[in-house]
């Protein structure tokens, strides 16, 4: 239930993070193996994004998903806007200095 939930969280990430339908991908990497992956991109419209992710045991029956990384873009402000996040089996926890803080 909590992969579904971290998985939801970053996708929802990835589609804050998606390029606009008029920019070009100018810089693409990715590495995949069995248990970990990486990837970063930047595009022509300043939009940058990187996550790496592995396996992580909680146990010897469960493992979970723990994803890392961040995205940044040009907001209509016109000002830049950076994102970190871990997600984990805690959810997903972003932070930026535009996001408000409880």
């Amino acid at each position: 239930m909590k992969c579904i939930l971290v998985f939801a969280c970053l996708s929802m990430a990835l589609c804050l993070a998606a390029p606009a339908p008029d920019a070009e991908i100018i810089s693409q990497e990715s590495d995949v193996n069995a248990d970990n992956y990486s990837f970063k991109f930047e595009t022509s419209d300043g939009t940058k994004q990187e996550q790496h992710g592995s396996l992580k045991s909680l146990d010897p029956e469960e493992d979970a998903l723990q994803v890392a990384g961040s995205y940044s873009y040009t907001g209509d402000d016109g000002k830049t806007y950076t994102i970190t996040y871990v997600a984990d089996e805690n959810g997903f926890q972003p932070q930026g200095e535009h996001i408000p803080h409880p």
